[in-house]
């Protein structure tokens, strides 16, 4: 990728390191800082103002192995296909394909059927998902959002790289719409976390206390959401 640091020659960054980056300038940036994007697969390196490329470029070969071995840890990209089993809902669920069928896609005693031809499939299960997500997620967020005297506006369902769920000062919730292929307490649990934001906007011990009050048993669907949650994302 090239790119022009300070008012310095443009420089060619993955050139230089020999392996694909994503580099992002950032005038907030207090320090260089590398993370992955797990959708994309690749290492994402966010440059401070006034950073040199050799800074930079150092910055990243001393984190190789760092980044190699979160690399080798992003499970392989996968797309949906009949036959495949899934967690949807806290249900095991197998997908069918049914390509002269003329239904859309259903969900009938735990059996995802898709019609269509086989090409379109996978991009129909993620339709499905996300309109499922939807209508299920709202209903739970505000569910639990009465709990505690609050209201949620609105739920939209996104295509997030890293980020489970988000809630603003207008009372909107974002949700990535894979989480509904985790546990049903880890989706439960994400719920709590977002909706307790409504009455705490941030990661206070009052915030804590209030997802507990909502999910006595976060700690363990928190865990479960850091450790395997990124197998989830092997569905791009």
């Amino acid at each position: 990728m090239k790119i022009t640091l300070f008012t310095g020659p443009t420089f060619d960054i993955e050139k230089e390191l020999g392996f694909p980056i994503k580099v992002v300038k950032s005038p907030r940036a207090c320090r260089l800082t590398l993370r992955i994007d797990e959708k994309a697969q690749i290492p994402v390196l966010t440059l401070p103002p006034r950073c040199s490329a050799r800074k930079a470029v150092a910055f990243v070969e001393n984190h190789r192995d760092w980044i190699a071995n979160m690399l080798a840890r992003l499970p392989a990209a996968s797309r949906f296909k009949d036959g495949d089993q899934i967690s949807f809902m806290g249900q095991t669920c197998q997908i069918i394909h049914r390509p002269d069928a003329r239904l859309g896609v259903v969900l009938e005693n735990n059996r995802i059927i898709v019609s269509g031809e086989a090409e379109f499939l996978h991009r129909r299960i993620i339709d499905f998902l996300k309109k499922q997500a939807q209508t299920h997620l709202l209903n739970l967020s505000r569910q639990k959002a009465a709990q505690i005297g609050c209201t949620v506006n609105s739920v939209v369902i996104k295509d997030t790289k890293s980020r489970w769920g988000s809630c603003s000062t207008r009372r909107n919730i974002n949700y990535n719409w894979r989480i509904v292929m985790a546990p049903a307490e880890v989706i439960d649990y994400l719920v709590c976390h977002e909706v307790a934001h409504l009455a705490h906007q941030d990661h206070s011990p009052a915030f804590w206390s209030c997802v507990a009050s909502l999910c006595p048993g976060y700690k363990e669907s928190r865990a479960w959401l850091r450790v395997k949650g990124k197998s989830l994302y092997q569905y791009i």
